[in-house]
């Protein structure tokens, strides 16, 4: 799979939805809970999100080298990975000080 910046992705196990934000250059597995993330929606809403659950609601999560980020905008019980490794939420970057 190789989607373009600002596509929607869902997750066809349960109600998780991403939006990409970065990917790389070539082709990669996109899964969540273990099942392939689909361009479409589902006709239906899969389990009903858990709070503090796998994927959570503003969260960005990215690959190690960060070549792949993903904003989830629906959160839902399945974790997400690419390629099998599972992906972590990005960390905000602080700032240098004032001094």
């Amino acid at each position: 799979m190789k989607p373009t910046v600002g596509k929607s992705l869902f997750s066809t196990i349960d109600t998780t939805s991403v939006v990409v934000i970065r990917w790389g250059d070539g082709d990669l597995e996109l899964t969540c809970g273990g099942a392939a993330m689909s361009d479409t929606a589902p006709e239906s809403a899969g389990e009903a999100p858990r709070t503090g659950g796998a994927t959570q609601l503003g969260k960005r999560y990215t690959t190690a080298d960060g070549t792949v980020e993903l904003l989830c905008t629906k959160p839902g019980a399945g974790s997400l990975a690419v390629n099998g490794v599972e992906l972590g939420i990005k960390t905000a970057t602080p700032l240098p000080a004032s001094d």
